[in-house]
C-alpha cells in the first residue's frame, strides 16, 4: 500500500499453547519490576500507536521513543489523541538498548539494519517492516531489494498467533505481518490447510492510513475523497508473504491479488473469490472455519456480512463465509482495522507472547 512502500512450521492451534504461554513468565532484566519495550520509529502512524498500547500496558513498560523526524516534539504534540507525553529522541543505541525488548517501525531495508544492531546487544525484537516476513531471500530481493541481514531470516517467527502461537511463546525475533496479509491468511487459512483452494482472487480495499504520515499525492484529501483507485498492479508486494504462509497450509499455486485505496481514515475488508478443488457447499465449508477459530479470542465467525466499523481500533478479525451455487465459488469476506489487528494490536500480542503474558493483554480480552 502506500503501506509497504513506507512502513510500512505452522504451530497448531491449541488450548495447552495459550495455556503454557500465560504460565512461562519471562522476567525482565535484574532489577526492573516490569520488561522495558522501546519503539524505534515511533514518529509514524503505526509506531505511535505501539507507543500508546505499551504505555498502557499493565505488564510493560515503555521504554525510550524515537523517531527520524519531529525530534524534540513529545508524542502528544504529534499525535494528541494518544496521550503520550514521552519526548520524541533521536537514535541512540549506546543509550537507547537498555531495554528487554523493541518495536521497530522503519521502512523495508532500514529496518533490517536496525534490527541486527538489537539482536547483537540481546535486545528482542518485534519488527513491523516487510524484512523478515519472507522465508527465502531470493524472494525477499525479487520484491524489494537484496536482505540486509540474510543471517536472521531463519531465526524469525512470522507473527501471526492464531497460526504460529507455539513457536511466538518465548521468540527472539518476530516479524509482524503486513496487514493484507492478516486478512487475508485468517479469511483463506482454513480453506488452504483443508486442501480446497484451486483458484483465488483478492480483492483488498484500505484506508488512507496505510499509506503512513509521509504520504504521497496519490493520497492526498483531494485526491482520495469521493474517489477510489486501484494500486501497485499487478504486483503488490504483499502478494509473496500470503502466497507463502497459504503455501504452508497446504495451498498451492499463485494468488491474484489487487489492492484499492478507499476514502477512509482506517479500515480494511478482503473479498476473496475461491474456486474450489472440489465441490464445496456452504455448510460444510462454515464448518471448516467454526472448528478452525472456535478458541480463537481475536477471530469471530459470522454469517453477517463485515465492515470495516465492526472492528474499528480492536484486535478483532470478524470473516464471513458464504457459498454461490450458480458458479461453485465460496466467498470470504474478512475485515480488520489496519493499524490495529493489521499492525499495532498484532505487535503488542506478539509481545505478549514472547514474554509469557496473558494474550490479549493490554488490547482488550
Amino acid at each position: 500500500m502506500p503501506e509497504e512502500a513506507r512502513i510500512d512450521e505452522t504451530a497448531g492451534i491449541e488450548e495447552a499453547a495459550i495455556t503454557e504461554a500465560g504460565r512461562s513468565g519471562i522476567p525482565p532484566a535484574a532489577g526492573r519490576e516490569r520488561p522495558r519495550i522501546a519503539v524505534f520509529g515511533a514518529g509514524g502512524y503505526a509506531g505511535a500507536l505501539c507507543a500508546r498500547l505499551i504505555d498502557r500496558h499493565p505488564a510493560f513498560e515503555l521504554g525510550p521513543v524515537t523517531a527520524r523526524s519531529d525530534v524534540g516534539r513529545t508524542l502528544e504534540d504529534v499525535y494528541p489523541h494518544h496521550r503520550v507525553g514521552r519526548v520524541l529522541e533521536e537514535l541512540d543505541l549506546e543509550r537507547h538498548a537498555d531495554v528487554e525488548a523493541a518495536v521497530v517501525a522503519y521502512p523495508h531495508g532500514a529496518a533490517a539494519e536496525l534490527v541486527a544492531k538489537l539482536r547483537e546487544r540481546g535486545v528482542r525484537v518485534v519488527d513491523l517492516s516487510a524484512d523478515f516476513r519472507l522465508r527465502d531471500a531470493a524472494v525477499y530481493a525479487e520484491w524489494y531489494r537484496d536482505h540486509p541481514a540474510p543471517e536472521l531470516i531463519e531465526e524469525a517467527v512470522y507473527g501471526l498467533p492464531e497460526l504460529y502461537r507455539g513457536a511466538l511463546a518465548g521468540a527472539e525475533l518476530v516479524a509482524n505481518p503486513g496487514c493484507f496479509p492478516t486478512a487475508a491468511i485468517l479469511g483463506l487459512a482454513p480453506l488452504a490447510r483443508a486442501g480446497v483452494i484451486a483458484d483465488v482472487v483478492i480483492d483488498a480495499k484500505t484506508g488512507v492510513s496505510g499509506a503512513g504520515r509521509g504520504a504521497s499525492d496519490t493520497t492526498h484529501f483531494v485526491t482520495v475523497d469521493e474517489n477510489m483507485n486501484p494500486y501497485s498492479v499487478p504486483r503488490h508486494r504483499h502478494t509473496p508473504e500470503i502466497e507463502q504462509e497459504l503455501a504452508a497450509l497446504g495451498a498451492r499455486g499463485p494468488i491474484t491479488f489487487t489492492a484499492h485505496l478507499v476514502p477512509l481514515d482506517q479500515g480494511e475488508l478482503l473479498s476473496c473469490y475461491v474456486t474450489p478443488t472440489r465441490p464445496l457447499g456452504e455448510d460444510e465449508a462454515r464448518a471448516l472455519y467454526a472448528e478452525a477459530y472456535a478458541e480463537e479470542p481475536f477471530v469471530e465467525v459470522l454469517e453477517r456480512l463485515p465492515g470495516v466499523k465492526d472492528v474499528r481500533e480492536t484486535n478483532m478479525c470478524r470473516i464471513s463465509v458464504h457459498g454461490d451455487a450458480r458458479t461453485g465459488r465460496v466467498l470470504v469476506f474478512a475485515a480488520i482495522d489496519n493499524l490495529w489487528k493489521g499492525t499495532a494490536s498484532q505487535a503488542i500480542q506478539n509481545l505478549n507472547l514472547m514474554f509469557g503474558r496473558p494474550e490479549g493483554e493490554g488490547i482488550g480480552i
